[in-house]
Parts: structure tokens; sequence; C-alpha cells
């Protein structure tokens, strides 16, 4: 998939949404509902009720760009549906939108080095 950067901040809405909102519904949904800054250039990911479908909003700072994934013949694994938000790395997200369970996915958390030889 094409990602901005790897400096992106990821937000999943864990409940679902209207799936025929579309840019500006999304937009004012992440602002009134959920309470943050839709223009920032974070990546909001929203599911259907069927949790088959997912949408991505995000900001590039020319305008709002908006991606729809519909899974054919199974379902995305979603937090437990509840109001609010949560965060998912980079490799989560790779995993979700690949139809994973991206609750498996551990980040390797390598050190940087203290001096250069």
């Amino acid at each position: 998939m094409i990602f901005p950067s790897h400096r992106v901040r990821i937000m999943v809405a864990t409940s679902p949404v209207d799936f025929r909102k579309g840019h500006d519904g999304l937009a004012a949904l992440v602002k009134n509902e959920l309470r943050k800054a839709p223009f920032t250039g974070t990546v909001f990911v929203f599911r259907a009720k069927r949790a088959d479908r997912l949408k991505l909003l995000y900001w590039d700072g020319t305008g709002l760009v908006m991606a729809y994934k519909r899974l054919e013949e199974h379902s995305f694994t979603w937090p437990a549906v509840r109001d609010g938000l949560m965060t998912l790395t980079h490799a989560q997200f790779e995993a979700l939108f690949a139809g994973l369970d991206w609750r498996r996915v551990r980040a390797v958390v390598a050190r940087a080095p203290e001096a250069v030889e």
C-alpha cells in the first residue's frame, strides 16, 4: 500500500461508522465525535458494521485522501466495539489492511548505537 511515512500516526475508530459518509462526513466525525483534528496528517481508520470493509481518511497537505477496502471472503480483525480511538503501529496497520490478525504483530525494538567506530 502507498503510505506517506512511517512517522504518520494511525488511529482506529473502534465503533462502526455509516459507510455512506464521504470525505467531509468522516472529517466531521473525527472532529466532532472523536475530538481529534482531521487535518493534522494522522491516518484515521474506520470500519463498517459487518467488519468486511474499511475506510482510511488522511490529510496529505493538499487535500483529504480517502481509501476504501473490502475483503471478499473474510472480515477484518477488529478491536472490541466501544466508543473511542486506539493507535496502531505501522506493522499492525499493514497486517490489518492485509486482512491478517494485527494483534499478533509485535515490533522489534532496536537500540540506537551509542558510538560510531
